[in-house]
């Protein structure tokens, strides 16, 4: 029996560059069409995401800052004086009430209370970084749209210029 071969080349790409495969080969017909399909589903899986956003992508549900609201904030990495654990209240877009949860948060809220963010404001760091082409800026988002985690570096190489902001216990309206 004669099958039919062709070469060919097979490319897979998986999203945000975690791989990528290329070979030249000689297969069926048949094969090239499993490879392809193969691939297909690969990039597939890896564009479904974990709730995580990157820049451009619309598809969380749009979040507007209530007149009050309170939320746990764990801020971490890099070299910054926004680091620490901290219990935050928020009332018309301002920070009226801010409690640090550790060492580090008590040290900063004593030393410099107005550094302590709404969530509006962590928002907007956020949006700068991708504004600034940072090589990561990326959030998740709750059911209701608050940010629950947001994670920034400006500069994939360079030390210390991360930060991560991991939000929970966010309770909106007066509490």
């Amino acid at each position: 029996m004669n099958v039919p071969r062709a070469t060919g080349v097979i490319a897979v790409v998986v999203v945000e560059g975690t791989a990528a495969m290329t070979a030249a080969v000689s297969l069926t017909r048949r094969a090239v069409g499993r490879a392809a399909l193969i691939g297909g589903l690969l990039c597939a899986v890896a564009a479904c995401g974990n709730g995580t956003e990157k820049a451009g992508t619309q598809s969380r549900t749009p979040w507007q800052e209530p007149a009050s609201y309170s939320y746990t904030l764990r801020s971490s990495e890099g070299e910054r004086a926004l680091l620490g654990s901290f219990r935050i209240t928020v009332r018309d877009g301002d920070v009226i009430k801010a409690q640090g949860l550790d060492d580090s948060g008590r040290r900063l809220v004593e030393d410099a209370p107005d550094s302590v963010p709404t969530l509006r404001e962590l928002l907007a760091e956020l949006e700068q970084a991708r504004r600034d082409d940072a090589d990561t800026a990326e959030a998740q988002y709750a059911a209701d749209g608050h940010p629950v985690s947001i994670s920034l570096d400006w500069e994939k190489n360079a030390i210390d210029d991360e930060a991560r902001y991991d939000i929970s216990a966010y309770e909106p309206g007066d509490r």
